[in-house]
C-alpha cells in the first residue's frame, strides 16, 4: 500500500514529466536504424520512471560487458546527460520541501541510472536477482 501511495505521489509530482522526456528521447533515437536499440532502452526506462517504487535496476549478467560499455558511452552522448540533468533538477526541486525529500532522493537515484542504463534489468524489489 505504501508503494502505491509513493508511486501515485511520484506520478503527480515528477513521474509524468520525466516519463514524457524519456518517450521524446526514445522517439528521437528511433529515427535512425542505429538509434533504435537506444530508443527501446529509453522506452523501457520511461515505464520504470513513471512508477519506480517497488522496482529496482540491477546488473544484467546476460549482457556482454565490453559491448555494454561502448553502448553506454553512446547513450551518454545521445541522451543520457540531459535525462540525468532533468532528474537532478527535479531532485533539487523536490528536496525543497520535507515531504518531497524521499522523492528527490529517488530522482537522484534515477539520474545515475539515466547516465548508463544499458546492461541493467528492471526487476521487482523482492526479486532474488536484486541481491546477486
Amino acid at each position: 500500500m505504501l508503494r502505491l501511495i509513493g508511486n501515485v505521489i511520484w506520478l503527480l509530482l515528477a513521474g509524468w514529466a520525466m516519463c514524457l522526456s524519456y518517450l521524446v528521447a526514445g522517439a528521437l533515437l528511433c529515427l535512425t536504424i542505429i538509434g533504435i536499440p537506444f530508443g527501446v532502452a529509453a522506452f523501457r526506462l520511461a515505464f520504470f520512471v513513471i512508477w519506480p517504487f517497488g522496482r529496482v535496476a540491477v546488473h544484467d549478467s546476460d549482457r556482454v560487458p565490453g559491448v555494454s560499455a561502448i553502448a553506454n558511452v553512446l547513450w551518454f552522448v545521445l541522451a543520457g546527460w540531459w535525462l540525468a540533468l532533468g532528474h537532478l533538477v527535479t531532485g533539487v526541486l523536490l528536496c525543497l520541501t520535507i515531504i518531497g525529500i524521499p522523492f528527490g532522493i529517488q530522482s537522484f537515484n534515477l539520474a545515475g541510472l539515466a547516465l548508463a542504463p544499458l546492461a541493467r534489468a528492471i526487476v521487482p524489489a523482492d526479486d532474488p536477482r536484486r541481491f546477486a
